[in-house]
């Protein structure tokens, strides 16, 4: 009876992010989109808001206008506005285009946000990195998700 009270106590101290995705693994269909969650984790629209807005983590601000954020200074015009993108896009095409861009919009300028390698221009800091972690992604794609109004 011992024996079995340790092997459920093995089998539950499992880490939930025991099976995150690493950047060179994230699987694409052939549209760039990504069925699979890259943490198995629910993201956290929350703090997916906190970091589409941070400009030194998403800083989609820069390229993106976004009326939820409404009072935050500075929203580019270089990417389309993502007023209303949960009515536009699924959440696997969404998860994406947050992870990779160029797997659906070969030659954009938005970056990658989940790669680890193959930067154009990278930053030393961020050589071997990708700029957000897979629960990032979840957190900004659970964010988009919200955004259903134009």
């Amino acid at each position: 009876m011992k024996h079995a009270f340790a092997i459920a106590m093995v089998v539950t101290a499992v880490p939930v992010w025991a099976g995150e995705v690493t950047p060179s693994s994230v699987s694409f269909d052939e549209y760039g989109a990504v069925t699979e969650s890259l943490t198995g984790v629910t993201g956290d629209p929350e703090n997916g808001a906190k970091v589409f807005a941070n400009r030194k983590q998403g800083n989609c601000l820069a390229c993106h206008v976004n009326s939820d954020m409404a009072d935050a200074p500075f929203h580019g015009e270089v990417g389309p506005s993502l007023d209303g993108v949960a009515g536009r896009w699924e959440i696997a095409d969404l998860r994406g285009i947050v992870a990779n861009s160029k797997k659906t919009f070969p030659g954009t300028i938005m970056p990658a946000f989940y790669i680890d390698a193959g930067y154009e221009r990278p930053l030393e800091k961020f050589s071997g990195k990708s700029l957000l972690s897979a629960q990032q992604v979840e957190d900004v794609v659970a964010y988009l998700m919200t955004l259903t109004e134009e």
